[in-house]
């Protein structure tokens, strides 16, 4: 506050105290000594009292609003009211009091519970500038703005000062889009603030509601997200407690639910950002607590003040991809980051075969059951030369099998192990058969497996799609439910117990035992074969939370390998195979890079095995 202000308030609060302090001794020698006139010059002489009183508290009020708002104090004070932008896909709602976005709600999406999807209101969600004028601190969100809607898509929201200067900011809502387009314009803004002034701060923070059924999933899927300048998208750990400073420029920063987000877009750059994550324990509303302290490179002369965008919406990976369309690879967003696709790997499977084909199912077919079961012929088709090429060889070792066993009583002992894998091995070469050429195709698979295991919980398209019993593909599947904490069952199954994860272990088991059948006898090792029973039971115990519509897929991917395993054994000969496999012993051979140093190194251990026994022998 100026000298000059000062000096006038404490002249008119002067003022003030010497009228009532004079007054009542006027009036007293004025007055008859009757009772009627009495009584009145005392009513008339208390209202005076409440009038000066209320002036003083008036102007105390106003002093102590200048001491702390300074050229702000007259946008300090007013009402609170609302004001809506809407189109076909989101209703906005703006307060006066910040003059800020203070609710969003997304008209195509619902709740599990099918209420409307309200990313955020007014008591979860804040934003605002921060002003610093003559060393004070002063909050945009406790100022109250003037709203003026230019269009149906066009809001100006307007902040004056006590010298005139307006700070416009501008809300732009297309139509048939979730991004909001927002423009700082200001007037004589270099009346209030320093002119030599180059970064306006800005403060983010919001509550993450809880929008699924599966709280376990949406907690994991869920974390503040953000991109540097220039670099690669990185995030703030889905779980506890996290704080990140970061000195470079960011372009963009996302708070993200499971299947929706809010991301706050510059359209040059922030200047750096202090990000804060926590989450939220035993509570059914929020999930987890963001905050962002940045700032905007600013000019307090110029008409133009900061831009950005903001981003409320699904997380819908064909959608998000396609902000990057037509832009060069340096100025891409990136939005897509937001699906949780897996690793660099399995996210490449994710976005150049599963996607594509899942998205072009999507346009022609309605029922997303049938397109799970689709897209999982399409992948066996795909993976079938592999598939076939495992059972081959799977195949040449069982028909081998009495040829090893002889081996086995050739050189039987662990005194003649060596003797007996170097037959063995030079059986399988002479054959052209390997143990590990049957597991070569089946590891040449696990990327789909795993890049489908993250694709299916990220996979918006299956939020609230039924099918069958599951009403919603995205969450688990409850066949059974119970009430309260049973010891070990609850802390293993938590209180419900899935169908489709239940039909998934049932066909594992089923196609374990298959397998183990096409296994040639003996070849297990002693324990193995419960081993392998046990981790169908496992996968019961860690998909019963997961999406029903993966726990579906990997139930039909089963059935469809079972079937194909039947057809295997009925049409391929293994007399036939059997007698290939003696026609190429008869061949010679030439020994391959590998062989020929196993059988090398094996030659070495002989020899140090027998040199070590001589010596044992002359002690």
């Amino acid at each position: 506050m100026d000298k000059n202000t000062i000096i006038g308030f404490l002249l008119i609060a002067a003022l003030l105290f010497g009228y009532s302090w004079l007054a009542p001794k006027e009036e007293v020698e004025n007055v008859s000594n009757t009772p009627t006139q009495t009584v009145e010059a005392t009513q008339s002489a208390t209202i005076e009292e409440n009038l000066v009183e209320e002036v003083i508290d008036s102007v105390a009020l106003d002093l102590k609003q200048k001491s702390k708002y300074g050229p702000f104090s007259t946008a300090s004070q007013g009402e609170s009211k609302k004001v809506t932008l809407s189109n076909n896909l989101v209703e906005l709602e703006f307060d006066t009091k910040g003059g800020i976005l203070s609710k969003a709600t997304l008209k195509e999406y619902s709740r599990y519970d099918s209420l409307p999807v309200v990313l955020f209101d007014e008591t979860d969600n804040n934003f605002g500038f921060i002003f610093k004028p003559a060393g004070r601190v002063v909050y945009s969100k406790d100022l109250f703005f003037t709203p003026q809607a230019t269009s149906d898509s066009t809001l100006i929201m307007t902040l004056t000062t006590d010298e005139g200067s307006k700070f416009n900011i501008e809300y732009t809502l297309p139509s048939n889009s979730y991004m909001v387009n927002v423009q700082v314009m200001q007037e004589g803004m270099d009346k209030v603030l320093p002119q030599n002034l180059t970064n306006l701060d800005f403060v983010w923070e919001q509550k993450l509601r809880s929008q699924e059924k599966g709280r376990m999933f949406e907690e994991r899927n869920s974390a503040l997200y953000y991109k540097r300048t220039g670099a690669e998208v990185d995030n703030l750990a889905e779980t506890g407690e996290d704080l990140q400073n970061e000195q470079l420029g960011i372009k963009w920063i996302g708070f993200k639910n499971q299947f929706f987000s809010s991301v706050l877009i510059a359209d040059s750059r922030f200047n750096g950002a202090q990000l804060y994550s926590r989450a939220i324990e035993k509570d059914s509303t929020y999930l987890k607590i963001f905050k962002a302290e940045t700032s905007f490179e600013y000019n307090s002369t110029a008409n133009e003040g900061p831009s950005f965008k903001m981003f409320l919406g699904p997380n819908l990976y064909p959608l998000l991809k396609s902000y990057d369309s037509d832009v060069e690879e340096a100025d891409e967003l990136n939005l897509d980051e937001l699906v949780s696709l897996g690793w660099t790997l399995f996210r490449w499977i994710n976005t150049y075969l599963i996607i594509p084909i899942f998205t072009f199912l999507g346009k022609y077919i309605g029922n997303y059951g049938l397109i799970i079961f689709l897209l999982t012929i399409i992948i066996k088709i795909i993976i079938l030369p592999l598939t076939y090429k495992s059972y081959m060889s799977t195949a040449k070792i069982r028909v081998l099998r009495p040829q090893i066993d002889a081996i086995n009583e050739k050189y039987p002992g662990k005194e003649k192990a060596l003797e007996r894998q170097r037959a063995t091995m030079e059986l399988y070469s002479k054959a052209g058969a390997s143990p590990m050429s049957g597991c070569l195709p089946m590891l040449l698979q696990m990327p789909i497996l795993i890049a489908v295991f993250a694709f299916f919980p990220s996979s918006i398209e299956l939020r609230g799609e039924s099918f069958l019993w599951a009403d919603d593909l995205s969450a688990y599947d409850a066949i059974l439910t119970w009430e309260g904490d049973i010891p070990i069952i609850s802390w293993i199954f938590g209180n419900h117990l899935s169908l489709f994860c239940l039909l998934m272990t049932v066909t594992n088991i089923i196609y374990t035992k298959i397998n183990m059948e096409n296994q040639a006898s003996g070849s297990q090792m002693p324990g193995m074969k419960w081993l392998m029973y046990l981790m169908p039971i496992m996968f019961l115990v860690f998909f019963n939370n997961y999406a029903s519509g993966l726990s579906y897929y990997y139930f039909v991917s089963l059935l469809i390998t079972i079937l194909q395993t039947y057809a295997f054994r009925k049409f391929i000969n293994e007399e036939k195979v059997l007698a290939k496999l003696k026609e190429n012993q008869k061949k010679p051979r030439k020994k391959s890079g590998f062989m020929a140093r196993l059988e090398e190194a094996q030659k070495r251990q002989e020899a140090m095995m027998r040199e070590r026994a001589k010596q044992q022998g002359r002690r």
